[in-house]
């Protein structure tokens, strides 16, 4: 059952699944991404390995907290240097992150961030380290722009706002996961159209997602920092994204001392179900043979 509670000055939406005094595992979505995004059946994986699964909904997506009053940004500025228009960066949702634990009452989690969520959970380790029992880095990059480059497909599909006419948002949204899914595994059109259909009724807040695109946009090459981390970890990527190119995940892997690196050929930026047992297992590979710090 969803819940809210206040954190960091916010009102974010999460709910969790599995044993209340097992392990704790945060999961963290990635842009413009809702909660649900973590499937239930990936979720019910996770929780069955012996882990209470957290996820929530970032700020400005989902029944989280949407800053109405902050402005939208001009993204063509931001390219240019000009940030007045940025209200938030990666270490702000880190903060979130961090916020989440304290109202929950966790001193100390396994962080797992999916593609912005990654950037995320790097950001949680780096500002937060004692708050982080391992981290696992799903699908992401350091912040090198030299890293993780998109195809021209996916970025067309990427900079294309999303309609706010219902059955022209799932259009868009179901060819984007075409364009960005993973190519060695079947793509089930209807079953992803019903995905969207219902992320859509449950909450659409486009100006949210360019906010965080914004954030991402203006935050630092994490790689210097990332190189002073003592902490469990874990990189997942996919052999065939073409949303953040599979350079992303190994510039993370190469920068976190002494992390492993997992490359699925046929994975794009998705994670397929058919992975799902796979991804569960190291994931609670790392977080049930880490050491709480």
């Amino acid at each position: 059952m969803v819940q809210t509670i206040e954190a960091n000055g916010l009102e974010l939406a999460f709910d969790e699944r599995g044993d209340a005094g097992a392990p704790p595992l945060l999961l963290v979505a990635g842009l413009g991404m809702q909660l649900t995004g973590w499937r239930d059946g990936f979720c019910d994986a996770l929780a069955s390995r012996g882990l209470r699964v957290i996820r929530y909904d970032n700020r400005d997506s989902g029944l989280s907290t949407h800053l109405d009053d902050a402005p939208a940004p001009d993204l063509s500025a931001v390219r240019g240097g000009d940030l007045s228009s940025v209200t938030y960066t990666l270490r702000d949702l880190a903060a979130d992150a961090a916020g989440l634990l304290d109202a929950l009452g966790i001193d100390q989690a396994h962080v797992v961030g999916m593609s912005m969520g990654g950037m995320i959970v790097q950001q949680l380790a780096l500002d937060f380290p004692q708050r982080v029992a391992s981290l696992t880095s799903i699908m992401s990059t350091t912040g090198d722009r030299a890293v993780g480059a998109a195809t021209a497909e996916a970025t067309a599909a990427l900079m294309t706002p999303v309609p706010l006419d219902r059955a022209q948002a799932i259009d868009k949204l179901t060819a984007d996961s075409r364009v960005i899914g993973s190519p060695g595994f079947a793509f089930d059109e209807e079953a992803v159209r019903a995905r969207h259909a219902a992320a859509f009724d449950r909450a659409v807040y486009p100006v949210g997602t360019a906010r965080q695109f914004a954030a991402i946009a203006v935050s630092p090459d994490r790689t210097p920092a990332l190189r002073g981390l003592s902490v469990p970890a874990l990189v997942i990527h996919g052999a065939d994204d073409p949303l953040i190119a599979v350079s992303g995940g190994e510039a993370t892997a190469a920068a976190i001392p002494g992390s492993r690196f997992v490359a699925y050929d046929g994975m794009g930026h998705d994670l397929p179900e058919e992975l799902w047992e796979q991804i569960a297992d190291e994931i609670a590979q790392l977080a049930l043979g880490a050491v709480p710090r």
